[in-house]
């Protein structure tokens, strides 16, 4: 079996320190001036290092067009020849069928076989028998079950099974979980990333799958994305060179069929996902074509030159009004899939939408979009409405809606992936190479090597690092000793949240790491700072962010300031600093934020990111000895803010001024000390002002897939008319009414309240430290929106109401709209401030979004905000109507 070796040597930093500074296309790239070449580009396979991985390269040439990619994958007539043939004896039922995936938790293994399905997923958070710790026999069985289920239908056409594996296969109890990619990109190795994809793609057939899909390949502009940490670098240089070594490693360098290590992998998200204004997820990119195709495009050219097999479209927009470019959701946009994707750049596997995207789409539902499989998707992830979706789509086939022969397009890329991947001839999933074996979920040496290469020294005085192994050490901060925090979202659940140490019996705090390193009787654990640090030869403090995945991690208008999100960690700082013993600071994190305060209370200051299970390669670097490997080599992968709300930040633009550069890293050995840098904090949480007196020109995000600080979820009712806060989890309940997380746009994003009937309730959203000066929404025709989707009609009178401190609020008859929106799907709801106004005291509210009502009633609300100009939209409610 084929094996990538370990041996790695990095590129140094003086080659590094080059390419940080070469040209960079990122904020005003310079592609539309360069004179257009004669004809259509054309990208091959990379250049190579010495090591044989693909090459970092110093700049990447402008393009004034999409490139045509020569992939390493080239069609085999044999193949084709055999496609045909089975394509031509399909039915209409069998053929939809493969295009149709649900996930694991709503289909069973006779459904499979009756619905002729071609792939299943598993999302974030989801395993056999909803079990966390599934053992792999488990999984296995299912995906024996689902394999047998449709290697019994009439085709015998095999189903694959793909799983969001984006740091190891990380949704699997006892796997080791690797650095995610912000980290990898500090490393600068591509053979690296070739390595641990080829790990990855080793521990997925140890369980059975038979499609990861990873890597993402954004190149991210602003950080306040919740998926920040997803991408390898703002950087596109090094976006496109990861993007083929992550490729090749999973695929087991594929040329005409996956190798017997190796999975089918996919690049996503397409295209554009890490462009979006203001970081926001699934927001809209603004870009325009030729910062598409020079920015955004990179990390394609070298996924499709390994040979990916599979391309993921992406929730963003894409809309430039100024270049001409609407193409909304680019789940409906044939010009990015069809004419880009397929035509220009001549891309010959499938297409797969993520989580009910489709139904994003104007005009869309998530069980119904001509649109989206017209412009050219291939596989329809509907992870729950799939059989409304069969229902569907069966139907506008026959009416013409979707052409036949974009069925049938569909189909003969799904089998080609499938022939490539070598399923018509692998035994069941359980008999596969690497399957059952618990060596093939673990690479601790792998997983400890990347951790040691993937951390950033910012601040080093006094050459306070390397410790020596001799050292006595007290330790403090809350990500010390929390394998939670340091594997991050993505990790066993959805967003990395509710996890233990006991959930990672295979994996090292850092706290374990340094136990491992100078003897568990010199290492002193106090994680809140209360132990007087006088008498230790240092203190380190391991602080940073809390779990978060996709949009529950935007920071959207929020500050980047650390000390504001987590001021627990500057409490912790303060009560060590200053006493005379050195402070090393260990960041654990999934993006560069505002740390000065943090930095001037340090001596030593290392960026460590989300390092995964192997925190002694954390440890290994703070102390001297052999496992020091040379000491820290990491250069940033992002450029670090040297203010609150500084963000975008990216070489290339007018502004640019970070605290720390693009590719900036100590090495142990240098002598550069930092002195005291500026504290200056952006007055209270937001970047922007929330209203005022004047006009307001931005968005109140209130809840958006999770409370938007300052405001919480509430219910009330008799049971406590104080309030009982809904959870991180999404949950409370009173005899009265009841919440759960629930799907509206996307996976888990929506508040389900259910009131039982039996007696008065409310949800509510409130600023609990007090009333905010909101006059500036109403003052610019601002907004109260939501969208909903009514379970139950109201049985009774129900209102929407807006306070300004109890008994200071007002309401409007909300019972007739609900009622009319019962049944009616997901719909989003405007109601002007104005209707509000009688009574209101828009300088101090404090509750800008309660419902209730005293009868049955049910409802999921998500995405609630105050908009700007919102009233003057044409679907917005006329206040008569809500009397």
């Amino acid at each position: 079996m084929a094996r990538f070796s370990l041996a790695r040597s990095r590129i140094g930093r003086g080659t590094f320190a080059l390419l940080a500074g070469a040209l960079l296309l990122g904020g005003t790239a310079t592609a539309t001036a360069a004179p257009k070449p004669p004809g259509q580009p054309v990208i091959g396979q990379p250049d190579r290092d010495f090591r044989g991985c693909a090459r970092i390269e110093n700049s990447l040439k402008p393009l004034a067009d999409w490139p045509k990619v020569k992939s390493q994958v080239e069609k085999n007539p044999r193949d084709e020849r055999r496609i045909a043939q089975m394509l031509a004896g399909m039915t209409l039922a069998e053929k939809i069928g493969q295009m149709t995936q649900p996930e694991i938790a709503a289909i069973t293994p006779d459904e499979v076989k009756q619905y002729a399905i071609g792939s299943v997923l598993n999302g974030g958070g989801s395993w056999p028998g909803k079990d966390k710790h599934a053992t792999q026999a488990s999984w296995l069985a299912a995906a024996d079950a689902y394999w047998q289920a449709s290697v019994s239908t009439r085709t015998k056409i095999p189903v694959i099974w793909g799983i969001d594996a984006v740091h190891g296969n990380n949704n699997v109890y006892g796997a080791t979980v690797f650095p995610h990619n912000i980290g990898l990109g500090a490393a600068h190795d591509p053979c690296l990333v070739r390595d641990i994809a080829g790990a990855t793609a080793r521990q997925i057939r140890a369980t059975g799958q038979d499609w990861a899909f990873s890597p993402t390949l954004a190149v991210v502009r602003d950080d306040r994305w919740g998926r920040t940490y997803e991408g390898f670098s703002e950087d596109p240089r090094i976006t496109r060179a990861y993007g083929y070594e992550a490729i090749n490693g999973l695929q087991d360098g594929a040329t005409r069929r996956i190798g017997e290590d190796g999975v089918i992998a996919t690049a996503k998200h397409f295209i554009g996902d890490g462009g979006t204004a203001k970081g926001q997820d699934q927001g809209v990119n603004p870009s325009t074509e030729a910062e598409m195709i020079n920015i955004h495009g990179q990390g394609y050219y070298g996924a499709l030159a390994a040979g990916t097999q599979t391309v993921m479209v992406s929730f963003n927009s894409w809309t430039n009004a100024d270049a001409g470019i609407n193409e909304g959701k680019l789940h409906g946009s044939d010009k990015a899939l069809n004419q880009i994707l397929k035509n220009k750049m001549g891309f010959d596997g499938l297409v797969v939408s993520d989580w009910n995207g489709i139904g994003q789409v104007t005009g869309c539902t998530n069980a119904s979009c001509p649109q989206a499989i017209n412009a050219g998707i291939d596989v329809i992830m509907v992870p729950a409405d799939w059989k409304a979706f069969i229902t569907n789509t069966t139907a506008q086939v026959q009416s013409g809606q979707i052409p036949m022969a974009r069925i049938d397009d569909a189909v003969t890329r799904i089998l080609r992936v499938k022939l490539r991947a070598g399923l018509f001839d692998a035994p069941k999933p359980s008999a596969r190479e690497h399957a059952d074996s618990p060596a093939a979920l673990q690479d601790r040496r792998l997983a400890r090597d990347a951790v040691r290469d993937s951390q950033v020294l910012l601040k080093n005085n006094n050459k306070v690092l390397p410790l020596s192994p001799r050292s006595k050490v007290l330790v403090v901060g809350k990500s010390a000793d929390s394998l939670q925090n340091q594997t991050g979202g993505w990790t066993l659940t959805w967003q990395g949240t509710g996890n233990t140490n006991a959930d990672f019996p295979n994996g090292t705090s850092i706290l374990g790491g340094l136990r491992e390193n100078l003897g568990a009787a010199n290492v002193t654990f106090d994680e809140k700072g209360t132990v007087d640090p006088k008498g230790f030869d240092a203190v380190i403090a391991v602080i940073g962010e809390t779990p978060y995945a996709e949009g529950n991690g935007d920071l959207t208008r929020k500050t980047l300031e650390a000390a504001k999100l987590y001021p627990e960690d500057l409490a912790v700082l303060d009560k060590v600093s200053g006493k005379g013993t050195p402070v090393v600071t260990v960041y654990v994190g999934g993006r560069p934020l505002y740390m000065n305060k943090e930095i001037n209370r340090s001596d030593a200051f290392v960026a460590a990111w989300l390092p995964g299970t192997e925190g002694a390669g954390v440890a290994d670097k703070l102390v001297r000895g052999w496992n020091n490997r040379g000491g820290y080599s990491g250069t940033l992968p992002y450029s670090w803010p040297k203010s609150a709300c500084q963000s975008p930040l990216n070489p290339g633009t007018a502004d640019y001024d970070p605290q720390f550069a693009l590719g900036y890293g100590l090495r142990d050995w240098q002598n550069k000390p930092i002195g005291k840098l500026d504290e200056t904090s952006f007055p209270g949480t937001n970047c922007a002002s929330p209203g005022g007196g004047g006009n307001a020109t931005e968005d109140l995000e209130l809840f958006n897939r999770q409370d938007i600080a300052p405001y919480k979820g509430f219910i009330g009712s008799a049971e406590n008319w104080g309030g009982t806060e809904i959870g991180p989890d999404g949950t409370a309940s009173h005899a009265e009414i009841n919440v759960v997380q629930s799907d509206v746009n996307v996976q888990q994003d929506g508040l389900k309240a259910t009131w039982t009937g039996t007696g008065p309730a409310q949800i509510y959203l409130q600023n609990t430290g007090g009333p905010s000066d909101l006059r500036g929404y109403p003052n610019a025709d601002g907004a109260l929106e939501f969208d909903t989707i009514v379970h139950a009609a109201p049985a009774n009178r129900t209102v929407l109401s807006v306070h300004c401190v109890y008994p200071c609020f007002t309401e409007v008859n909300a019972t007739k709209l609900f009622t009319d929106l019962a049944g009616a799907g997901k719909s989003t709801v405007k109601i002007p401030l104005a209707c509000f106004a009688n009574g209101m005291d828009f300088e101090n509210v404090n509750t800008p979004f309660l419902v209730y009502t005293d009868g049955g009633f049910s409802a999921s609300f998500a995405n609630v905000r105050w908009v700007p100009k919102g009233a003057k939209d044409p679907d917005a409610k006329s206040c008569s109507d809500l009397t």
